[in-house]
């Protein structure tokens, strides 16, 4: 019920651009500028020389400079930052498009042989840069990769190119085949199932179904020389390395993926929906632990601090967790009967589940939220910041971020959400709202917003860690070209690689 929801409901309320990548909300009232590269320096020439052999080899090439700074825009604080200021963030690239495996493999070939950047794009939904091609180069968009190859009934398996994007890839598995692959980032409709794995992502539902990580049985990648591989033709190994492990989260620096074989399951008909509010937020982290350490594993398991709980759902004055679950009635039962049983002993009051459900449900796939609250202005930044680490370091965790955010200069507020994607590595969120000048007047309770597809680094036991730009201000730094044209730029550089 929960994973159909996502499709029978439009993602964002349909404000979004479906098959293709949807501009970020800034993006609208912003042309391209004319000003000098905000996140490129001096770009090496190359690109340029090898057009007419690109064209040869892929589907469309496109070089003229408004329609690059327009196909490589993504979701990052960053790049809006330059880009609203007439400094397009990264101009010098050429963009190719390839409709197929083969043409892929062709332009990686082409840019193997004269020593050019590769940046694999495709969604731009990242929030922290990783598709920009701050060195120049070429530019790969792999979108035209968008069809469900194959799908195995028995095994319940389905093979999906790595462009297709994840709205109209649930579509087809729930309505032609019955089955869901339970993964909901907050940006799975403006992102791809290529970028889910290229950047190990997380979903809401990932308690239950895992991460991405443990959903892929194979990939086929093309590798920096041109050459292609493929690996996990088989669903377990006694020997290893893993090398499927390898290219989930590599981000584009080991290989471009091309095609995946992913584990689903069948698409549930039933769930349920329990909440509760806890006197403090550190007794909500306790009952998440205990619900989990019992055996219990709901889809949902969310925790809100009382200025999200108030923003969110009304509840002000409580710290609110929310249960959800969806699959088998039986299991589904035993689950919640954990889940009640836990909270009846700790929690201070007993909230409508299903009302606290179906506010999360019909909000939870809003693009944004971070920033309600506050009137936008210049110099405004809204964004989350996710971290993962074992139980007994995340409570002080949560009180030192907060604490250390709020205290930078210019910083309104940094409410916090606990989600937990794994029953080792609980995951939280603290979101924060800043501005370089000065406070912005606030128009309600403060910013909210579900957590941003996220990354792993391995910091954590099955981390679902930091996906974060620094939500900070005023803005200090110096990067390409401020020097020159007095702008101030972001405390942090993006890496070439691919975003989701």
């Amino acid at each position: 019920m929960i994973s159909r929801q996502t499709i029978t409901h439009p993602f964002n309320r349909g404000d979004y651009v479906v098959g293709a990548p949807t501009p970020p909300r800034w993006a609208a009232d912003c042309p391209p500028g004319d000003g000098p590269a905000s996140l490129q320096g001096d770009v090496p020439s190359g690109a340029g020389r090898v057009v007419a052999e690109l064209r040869a080899v892929a589907a469309a090439v496109h070089t003229d400079r408004d329609e690059v700074v327009l196909r490589t825009r993504d979701w990052w604080a960053g790049t809006s930052i330059g880009e609203t200021d007439g400094a397009p963030a990264t101009p010098d690239a050429v963009i190719v498009e390839a409709a197929d495996e083969d043409q892929v493999a062709a332009v990686v070939r082409v840019c193997a042989a004269h020593g050019i950047p590769l940046t694999v794009s495709a969604g731009r939904s990242n929030v922290l840069g990783a598709a920009l091609p701050v060195h120049g180069g070429v530019v790969l968009d792999v979108c035209r990769l968008n069809s469900i190859v194959a799908f195995d009934a028995e095994s319940m398996i389905v093979e999906v190119q790595a462009g297709m994007f994840g709205d109209l890839f649930e579509k087809e598995l729930q309505e032609v085949h019955g089955a869901t692959t339970g993964h909901w980032p907050s940006a799975f409709a403006i992102s791809t199932v290529g970028g889910w794995a290229a950047c190990r992502g997380a979903g809401q539902l990932s308690t239950r179904y895992g991460k991405i990580e443990d959903m892929v049985v194979g990939l086929d990648v093309v590798l920096p020389d041109g050459s292609t591989a493929s690996y996990g033709t088989y669903p377990r190994a006694a020997t290893g390395p893993d090398l499927r492990q390898l290219f989930i989260g590599s981000e584009g620096t080991l290989g471009v993926i091309t095609r995946l074989r992913l584990r689903v399951h069948r698409l549930p008909e039933y769930a349920k929906g329990l909440a509760y509010g806890f006197a403090t937020f550190a007794e909500g982290l306790d009952a998440c632990r205990e619900i989990l350490q019992r055996g219990a594993t709901p889809a949902c398991l969310r925790l809100y601090d009382a200025h999200e709980s108030g923003t969110h759902f009304g509840e002000a004055g409580t710290n609110l967790l929310l249960i959800a679950d969806e699959g088998d009635p039986t299991l589904v039962d035993a689950t919640m009967a954990v889940v009640a049983d836990v909270c009846a002993a700790t929690a201070s009051v007993t909230l409508d589940g299903d009302a606290v459900l179906a506010r999360w449900l019909d909000e939870r796939m809003l693009v944004g939220k971070s920033g309600d609250g506050f009137a936008k202005g210049p110099g405004f930044v809204a964004d989350t910041c996710e971290i993962a680490a074992p139980w007994s370091s995340l409570a002080p965790i949560y009180t030192e971020v907060v604490e250390a955010i709020e205290a930078v200069p210019g910083t309104l507020r940094a409410p916090r959400t606990s989600r937990t994607p794994t029953p080792t590595a609980p995951a939280s969120t603290s979101r924060c709202a800043a501005t370089s000048n000065g406070p912005a007047a606030a128009s309600g309770t403060g910013p909210r917003g579900t957590p941003p597809t996220t990354s792993s680094s391995g910091t954590a036991p099955r981390s679902a860690t930091t996906t974060a730009s620094a939500c900070s201000a005023p803005r200090t730094w110096s990067g390409p070209s401020a020097a020159a044209s007095g702008r101030s730029r972001w405390s942090s550089r993006p890496s070439t690689r691919p975003g989701s």
